[in-house]
C-alpha cells in the first residue's frame, strides 16, 4: 500500500513518519512526500521560472520620483538577499520533512490556528493569482488581435484562467518540463527586453531617474521592503516547493540557487518597468513591453513570454499556496479546491488592478500584507529552530485530535503583536515586525502556559 512505502521511506530519512493510523485519515496531497522530483538545475528553473512576476514590472515603476537609479538597484538586491536568507531558513523543514505548509504552521499554530495564518498567507496569492490571470489575458488577446485580428480580453482572460486552473490539477510534475524547458527562453527574453527599453528611452531618463537626489532613508527602506514584499507569500509557504527538492541539496545549494534563480530576474524586471515609467508614464505592464517593441515579430514573441511565465508562476507561487489552504479548511479534493481558488481570483477583479490609478495602491497593498505576513514567518522560524531544534514528530502533527490540535494563542498573538509593529511604520512594516512577533512568541511559548500543550516533542515538554 502507498501510505506503508511512505512510512518506511520516513523511517529510514527522518527518523519519523506517519503511521498508517493516521495517513489513512489524511488526504495524500497533504501527506509528506517521498518524490524528490527535481534535482539542482531543475530547482533552479523552477524559481526562474516562478520569480517571473508581471507585478515586479509594477513596483519598479512604483519606486519612479522617489528612489534614484542607484538607490533602486541597492534596495533590489538588499530585498533579494534577504528574500534568499528567508526561503533557506523557512524551506528547511519542508525540505527535511517533505511537508507542506499547512502541516508546517500546526505546530506553531495549532491545527485551527494553522488555517487562520493559511488564510493569510492564500489572500494575497488570490489577488496575485487574478492580476497575472488579466496580463496574461492581455497578452493572449494581444497576440491573436496581431496575427488574426481578434480583440476581445475578456474571452483571453477566461480561456487563460482555466488553462492554468487545468494545469494546477495535474500538479507539480505536471509543468516541470515547462519550467526546464522556458527558463532559458525566459532569461534571454528579459535580456533582450531589458536592451530594448535602455536603447530606447535611455538618453530621457538622466533627469527624471539617474540624476534625481532620491533618499537613503524611511524611502529607501520603503523601497527594499516593496521588492522583499513581492515574495513574502512564498517565503511563508517554500516548504510547498522545497519539499520536492532532492535531498543532497543542502541550505548553502538552496541559497545559492534561490538568489541566483531570483536577482537576476528581479533586477531585469524592476529597471525596465522603472525606466519605462520615467520615460513614458506608462505602468501597465503590457502597455510597457507594446510600447518598447516595434517589430511585429518580436511583439508576439514578448507576449509570449508573458503568457508563459504567468502559467509558470501563477500555479506554482499562486494556486498551489490558497488550495492546500482551501483543503484543510473544506476537506475537500484537489482538483475540486482548484476550480474554487479560480472563481475566488476572479472576485478580485484584477482587471482594476493593472490601471495605471492603482501602481501605488498595489505598492501599498505589498507593503500592508508584507506587515501580516512577517510576524508568522518569525514565529515559524522561532518555533522550528530555537523551541523544537529542527525536530518535528509527523504522527502527532498528522493527528486530529493530537498535541496539536486546536488553537496556538501563542502563536496568533505574537502575530497580532508583530503586525501592530509593522503597521505602525508600514513602509518598512515586514522588517519591524520580526523582532517583536519572534521575542513574544517564544515568551509565550516559554515563560507562560499558553503554548504548554504545544510544546509536545521538545525538551521543555513535562
Amino acid at each position: 500500500m502507498k501510505n506503508d512505502q511512505q512510512v518506511v521511506s520516513y523511517i529510514k530519512e527522518a527518523n519519523t513518519y506517519v503511521s498508517p493510523e493516521v495517513s489513512s485519515k489524511v488526504d495524500k496531497d497533504l501527506l509528506p512526500t517521498t518524490e524528490r522530483i527535481s534535482d539542482r538545475l531543475s530547482y533552479f528553473c523552477m524559481w526562474l521560472c516562478g520569480c517571473v512576476v508581471i507585478g515586479t514590472f509594477t513596483a519598479g515603476s512604483s519606486v519612479f520620483g522617489v528612489l534614484n537609479l542607484t538607490q533602486s538597484i541597492v534596495a533590489m538586491l538588499l530585498g533579494n538577499i534577504g528574500i534568499a536568507v528567508a526561503l533557506v531558513l523557512n524551506g528547511r523543514a519542508g525540505h527535511t520533512y517533505g511537508i507542506p505548509m499547512t502541516v508546517q504552521l500546526r505546530t506553531s499554530f495549532g491545527i485551527g490556528g494553522a488555517r487562520i495564518a493559511g488564510l493569510i498567507r492564500a489572500v494575497p496569492a488570490l489577488i496575485w493569482f487574478g492580476f497575472q490571470s488579466w496580463v496574461g489575458g492581455e497578452a493572449l488577446n494581444l497576440v491573436l488581435k496581431t496575427l488574426f485580428g481578434f480583440d476581445n480580453v475578456i474571452v483571453c482572460f477566461v480561456v487563460f484562467h482555466v488553462v492554468q486552473i487545468i494545469l494546477a490539477m495535474r500538479g507539480f510534475s505536471g509543468i516541470k518540463w515547462l519550467e526546464n524547458v522556458g527558463a532559458v527562453f525566459i532569461f534571454i527574453t528579459l535580456l533582450y527586453m531589458t536592451y530594448v527599453t535602455v536603447t530606447k528611452y535611455g538618453t530621457t531618463i538622466s533627469d527624471s531617474v539617474v540624476n534625481i537626489k532620491g533618499s537613503w532613508g524611511l524611502p529607501f527602506w520603503g523601497g527594499v521592503t516593496v521588492f522583499l514584499g513581492l515574495y513574502t507569500g512564498i517565503i511563508l509557504n517554500v516548504s510547498d516547493l522545497s519539499r520536492n527538492f532532492t535531498k543532497t541539496g543542502g541550505d548553502k545549494t538552496r541559497f545559492v540557487i534561490y538568489l541566483l534563480a531570483i536577482l537576476p530576474a528581479t533586477l531585469l524586471m524592476c529597471s525596465i518597468g522603472l525606466i519605462v515609467a520615467a520615460a513614458t508614464g506608462t505602468y501597465d505592464p503590457i502597455a510597457i513591453f507594446s510600447s518598447t517593441v516595434d517589430n511585429k515579430l518580436l511583439l508576439v514573441a514578448t507576449m509570449l513570454f508573458i503568457i508563459f511565465s504567468q502559467i509558470t508562476t501563477n500555479v506554482l507561487n499562486n494556486m498551489v499556496p490558497p488550495i492546500y489552504v482551501a483543503m484543510d479548511l473544506t476537506k475537500w479534493s484537489f482538483n475540486k479546491c482548484a476550480i474554487l481558488i479560480g472563481v475566488l481570483a476572479v472576485c478580485t477583479c484584477p482587471w482594476v488592478l493593472v490601471t495605471p490609478e492603482s501602481a501605488s495602491g498595489l505598492a501599498l497593498f505589498i507593503q500592508i500584507y508584507s506587515a501580516f505576513l512577517g510576524p508568522i514567518f518569525a514565529v515559524m522560524v522561532v518555533d522550528y529552530y530555537v523551541i523544537r531544534k529542527r525536530k518535528l514528530n509527523l504522527d502527532e502533527i498528522y493527528k486530529k485530535d493530537g498535541a496539536f490540535s486546536g488553537f496556538n494563542l501563542a502563536g496568533l498573538i505574537a502575530t497580532g503583536v508583530g503586525a501592530l509593529a509593522a503597521i505602525s511604520v508600514v513602509e518598512i512594516g515586514w522588517f519591524l515586525s520580526l523582532l517583536p512577533a519572534g521575542i513574544v512568541y517564544y515568551i509565550l511559548m516559554t515563560k507562560t502556559k499558553l503554548g504548554t500543550k504545544y510544546l509536545f516533542g521538545t525538551s521543555r515538554n513535562s
